[in-house]
């Protein structure tokens, strides 16, 4: 079916890129304090087989369309979804009242105008967050309306000097607004818009008395998300997380692997000594497997690169969280040469695109069940070629 489709779908891209740019002015509508939610969609994929109803590879838009616009915001959601993206990702922090806002971090000073605002100056602060200090302005420390009066910005300008164009277009959403968002969207299309959401540092807010499962639990309920073919997929670096949001909801739950020598935050918390190392072995996906349907691996835990920065022999985790019944959806794909391998970059210029279709091949071919990207255009256009070919 696959295949038949893909000539269609490849043509269509390059306008789907253009009415994402038209669409994102459309969704102003949430871009105010969240008004009375619009009615539930309870809506599953339509065909009973939830996640594994998705294309392989499956295109997951991380942080929206967040090569195109400043990411976790409306615009870049939209597009993405404008685009074709799969998949779209939210990353979820908690505000002082305890709303779950959408932005990569709790540290909101290069996403946010907040510098600017004279009246949130003495809220810059410095904190340590999962060991590691930080100083700036963070979302703990305002309530969502406070929120509301910031606006989002380009988080690396100087590699993507285009996306500043729409710095102050939108405000943070709050992510009822973006399940408020996904169900318009799906009911205009006729089919649900797939959600990849993460919770972030998630043992540091238990401490503050701010924990994401249970509020994430109660949106994914109010909004029909929260049962085993749901469109959406959780997701977090903690596995106790994982844990936590496997006796709150049934849909499919991911834990996310970093660089081999590390530990997950709440292991260290625990005095759990395993690596993920330990946990991409046969017996740690094992595991895993006992409260979790996939697992997020970096992409260099898929294919470790080399000294000189190019890639070098695959892994066998593909084949063995297969062998668990693991969906692999490791991250993260750029079109940059700076955030490519070595050997798929082109020219002197950091910045400027490399051969992002050669390497969107290589990983594709190690059977991969889907791909974060920040160009989910190129991805999709990748991930067709892919399926055409085999």
């Amino acid at each position: 079916m696959g295949q038949e489709q893909q000539p269609g779908r490849r043509t269509v891209l390059g306008a789907a890129a253009v009415l994402g740019a038209a669409g994102t002015g459309a969704v102003a509508l949430g871009g105010g304090t969240a008004q009375a939610a619009a009615r539930p969609s309870a809506r599953t994929d339509g065909g009973g087989q939830g996640h594994r109803s998705l294309p392989t590879p499956a295109v997951v838009a991380h942080r929206g369309a967040s090569g195109y616009r400043p990411e976790h915001t409306l615009g870049s959601y939209q597009l993405a979804l404008d685009m074709g993206a799969d998949v779209i990702e939210q990353d979820l922090v908690p505000t002082k009242d305890g709303h779950l806002v959408c932005r990569h971090e709790n540290d909101i000073t290069a996403t946010t105008d907040v510098a600017d605002h004279p009246e949130f100056a003495s809220r810059k602060t410095t904190k340590t967050v999962d060991g590691v200090k930080f100083t700036g302005w963070f979302t703990e420390d305002f309530t969502l309306k406070e929120l509301k009066t910031l606006r989002a910005k380009e988080r690396i300008p100087k590699q993507r000097q285009h996306n500043t164009l729409y710095d102050g277009r939108w405000e943070v959403p709050s992510f009822e607004e973006v399940l408020q968002w996904a169900d318009k969207q799906g009911r205009r299309r006729g089919r649900p818009v797939w959600l990849h959401i993460e919770t972030k540092h998630p043992t540091y807010f238990r401490k503050l008395g701010l924990g994401l499962e249970k509020p994430l639990a109660k949106l994914l309920r109010r909004y029909g998300r929260h049962e085993a073919q749901a469109p959406n997929f959780l997701q977090s670096f903690e596995p106790s997380s994982i844990q936590q949001l496997g006796k709150l909801v049934e849909c499919p739950r991911v834990v996310l692997l970093s660089g081999p020598t590390s530990r997950p935050w709440d292991f260290v918390e625990a005095g759990d000594p395993r690596t993920v190392a330990d946990l991409v072995k046969p017996e740690g996906l094992k595991w895993i497997a006992g409260f979790a349907q996939g697992i997020g691996p970096t992409l260099d835990l898929i294919i470790p690169r080399k000294q000189d920065g190019s890639l070098g022999e695959e892994t066998t985790l593909v084949r063995d969280a297969h062998a668990h019944k693991l969906v692999l959806h490791p991250y993260t794909m750029r079109n940059e040469n700076t955030f490519l391998p070595a050997d798929f970059r082109k020219g002197d210029d950091p910045n400027a695109y490399g051969d992002a279709f050669g390497a969107f091949k290589r990983y594709f071919e190690t059977g991969i069940d889907g791909l974060f990207s920040d160009n989910c255009d190129t991805a999709l256009l990748a991930a067709a070629d892919f399926r055409a070919d085999h």
